[in-house]
């Protein structure tokens, strides 16, 4: 039941080329900044990642993205990240986008054994219609894009069908964690965590404190530990090292 890994470099190891990723994280709020470090030191390449975006300020997935080790990104957002547009536009990146919120179930539906689900969302855009480019050609036209979704109507509303997604491996940042597995996240860090460790076939989770067994109130839990497999103990530094996307003051 000892899930604690001495090591993100051993937790990760098994990170092979080609592998499937999905990872926690909004932005830089949640992100495993430390496990996607030590998997960049693997040099696996090819990678398919599922998340919501790919990386931002040159942290997170960016290391990877900026690597060229990333193959493939399911998301939600590319945003100011000028190099995952720059390589998706250049057709050096397949992307597949999808609305933030059919992302975070199409996450949970895979964790939780749900192969598929119906959803308004996307219907009437290419989303459900076809036709989003997934690869570029580099010359301005596309080389991959999105096929229809079957669509059905319920109640008299069209839905559209998604399918649950599961992944090799997935990396997650909580705040506690136990060496079972239970997990707690902090504030807007608890985004796409969970849904990213439920989806993960082998999770991996990096904690900014380490508790033992029993010191979690069951009722405080947010992922309990039968969807983590591996648990990191970060360094104080490494927990205090959260970066600040956009910093504001008040006048």
């Amino acid at each position: 039941m000892d899930k604690v890994v001495s090591t993100a470099e051993q937790a990760v190891a098994d990170v092979r080329d080609g592998a499937s990723l999905a990872v926690g994280g909004f932005g830089l709020s949640g992100v495993p900044n430390t496990l996607i470090q030590a998997v960049y030191a693997t040099g696996a390449s090819d990678l398919a990642v599922v998340s919501n975006n790919c990386g931002a300020m040159d942290s997170g997935l960016a290391v990877l993205l900026t690597a060229g080790r990333i193959a493939r990104v399911t998301g939600s957002y590319i945003g100011a990240n000028k190099e995952f547009a720059r390589r998706y536009l250049a057709g050096e990146l397949e992307v597949e986008l999808i609305p933030q919120g059919t992302l975070a179930e199409r996450l949970r539906a895979g964790g939780a054994g749900i192969p598929a689900f119906y959803t308004p969302a996307g219907v009437g855009t290419q989303v459900a219609e076809g036709g989003l480019p997934w690869r570029f050609d580099g010359r301005g036209g596309v080389a991959l894009a999105s096929a229809p979704k079957e669509v059905r109507v319920f109640d008299g509303e069209e839905y559209a069908l998604e399918h649950g997604m599961r992944t090799d491996f997935a990396l997650v940042r909580a705040a506690r964690g136990d060496r079972h597995g239970n997990l707690v996240f902090s504030k807007s860090a608890r985004n796409f965590n969970p849904l990213a460790a439920m989806a993960g076939r082998i999770t991996v989770a990096e904690v900014e404190e380490l508790v033992e067994p029993g010191e979690i109130d069951p009722d405080h839990v947010h992922l309990p530990g039968i969807f983590v497999q591996r648990v990191v103990a970060l360094t104080p530094g490494q927990a205090a090292d959260k970066k600040i996307e956009q910093r504001t003051v008040r006048g």
